[in-house]
């Protein structure tokens, strides 16, 4: 095969591609079906809210994606040699080389950049499923009077961010920050299905950090300042971090920090076992709030 016949291949196979993808585009943007339900119809967010909007995000342009990547390299080399063929004899080694070199340099680019999409996306489908089975967790809790809200959206500074679950009963105000962690190797002297907190730090079989602590009695300030700026009332939130999967074991310390953790099995029983705090006119309250930042979702 020529060099005009690879150029030519490689020209069609990219314009089709591009077609497609381009139909595909055009044709969402020129939909006439009219919907079975109204525009302004929104619903609730559901547990994993955003996390599952990443998945899907990649489920639907991952192929294009991986096309992308392919056609990085295959461009570079292509183009690369038909220079090379320009050159004078003596310098066309030197040619393969340095197109060899770049081929070789973008293909690892192209493909790292693809498979960090591809682990993303399994990491965000991972948390999407453990923020589900928290909320399945939490969900007895509704018989009792509570209010139960999940993925949150909210912004400070410009930036924004979302919270799990936010659970509103008798007891008080709760936010519920899940973080599905993998298990793996574990140090001698340490169970590998076993997280330790010690008041300060999580201790994982493999070492220590502070993963969610931080980001949960953020998001707890966040929301206390929100409802009381939105209800007149000073509202005093609890944060919790809950690691679905894990063992969670306290150690004793002299220190303690505002995040509880737990296992959201235990949530159930956790959260209701505080006096009461709030009554049922502030409890509908606060949900009223929560409701009108969550009811958000649409079509």
């Amino acid at each position: 095969m020529t060099w005009t016949q690879t150029l030519l291949l490689f020209v069609y196979v990219t314009l089709f591609i591009g077609s497609i993808a381009a139909m595909i585009w055009w044709h969402k943007r020129q939909r006439k079906v009219r919907l079975p339900f109204g525009d302004e119809l929104k619903l609730l967010r559901a547990p994993g809210e955003t996390q599952l909007a990443h998945v899907r995000k990649f489920d639907e342009d991952g192929v294009m994606w991986m096309m992308v990547a392919a056609a990085g390299p295959a461009t570079v080399g292509l183009l690369l040699l038909m220079l090379t063929t320009k050159l004078p004899s003596e310098l066309q080694l030197v040619g393969v080389a340095v197109t060899l070199i770049a081929f070789v340099t973008v293909f690892i680019i192209a493909a790292r950049w693809f498979a960090g999409k591809a682990r993303e996306s399994g990491n965000r489908y991972l948390g999407y499923f453990g923020e589900r089975l928290v909320a399945e967790y939490l969900e007895p809790l509704k018989a009792e009077g509570w209010r139960i809200f999940h993925d949150v959206p909210g912004e400070a500074n410009g930036h924004k961010f979302n919270i799990d679950h936010v659970t509103v009963g008798p007891a008080g105000v709760f936010i519920v920050e899940t973080k599905t962690r993998r298990k793996g190797g574990a140090r001698p002297g340490f169970d590998d299905h076993k997280v330790y907190f010690d008041g300060r730090s999580l201790i994982w079989p493999w070492g220590e950090d502070n993963h969610g602590l931080d980001q949960a009695e953020r998001n707890a300030g966040w929301l206390a300042e929100i409802l009381r700026a939105e209800t007149g009332e000073r509202v005093l939130v609890t944060p919790f971090l809950t690691l679905p999967g894990w063992w969670v074991e306290m150690k004793p310390s002299p220190e303690a920090r505002p995040c509880r953790v737990a296992n959201p099995k235990g949530l159930v029983k956790i959260l209701p076992s505080g006096s009461a705090i709030l009554t049922g006119q502030q409890i509908a309250a606060i949900a009223a709030k929560l409701e009108a930042r969550c009811r958000d979702v649409e079509y």
